[in-house]
């Protein structure tokens, strides 16, 4: 089924949209279109009955989880753009994406393991061979990979942000090869 229809918004509305959604103001019709669908699932939803919610961090969970699938083709929004999407505060952000990535960890496997594969995959070993580094901006990340190593190796040191920066991060060796080797991730040595 094709629908398609038309929407005022005012010019200021029009820049907060775009700087919200991080395009061009000329580029809002392509980059609503995603967000759109996922609110069109949301209703449909509704009225055929299969999420009758009745508490209102229910619906914000749903409606994170449309947007990360629908919104974001399968890629987990960071705690910022969650707060200038949901108008929250950076923690209850991460609160809420850590429960979406809870609750509905099985509809979400592929995009939380693509979500920890790329932070591994960017991780880049220091000149001294001594820790790897990646940049990494969402701490629901850094999270879920040192829970993971619990699990793994209850010995291994955990991934620590460096000091003084904001979302550099730093892995031992042997936590970055557990990684790897846990999600199947080739390393140049292996």
């Amino acid at each position: 089924m094709k629908i398609s229809f038309d929407i005022n918004l005012s010019a200021p509305e029009k820049t907060q949209l775009a700087t919200i959604l991080r395009c061009k103001e000329t580029e809002l019709d392509t980059a609503l279109a995603p967000f759109s669908l996922a609110a069109l699932h949301e209703y449909l939803d509704m009225f055929f009955g299969e999420r009758a919610f009745t508490r209102g961090s229910d619906i914000r969970e749903y409606r994170l989880l449309l947007l990360i699938r629908d919104g974001y083709k399968g890629q987990i929004p960071d705690e910022q753009t969650v707060s200038e999407l949901f108008q929250t505060t950076a923690a209850q952000s991460k609160s809420l994406i850590n429960s979406v990535l809870s609750k509905y960890q099985y509809e979400l496997k592929t995009a939380i393991d693509n979500l920890m594969i790329r932070a591994i995959k960017a991780a880049v070993i220091s000149e001294d061979e001594t820790h790897y580094t990646a940049t990494i901006v969402n701490s629901v990340t850094v999270d879920r990979l040192n829970r993971i190593l619990v699990r793994i190796n209850g010995n291994s040191l955990r991934i620590t942000k460096m000091p003084g920066t904001v979302s550099i991060y730093q892995l031992q060796p042997s936590a970055y090869d557990d990684l790897c080797k846990h999600f199947g991730i080739k390393t140049t040595g292996g």
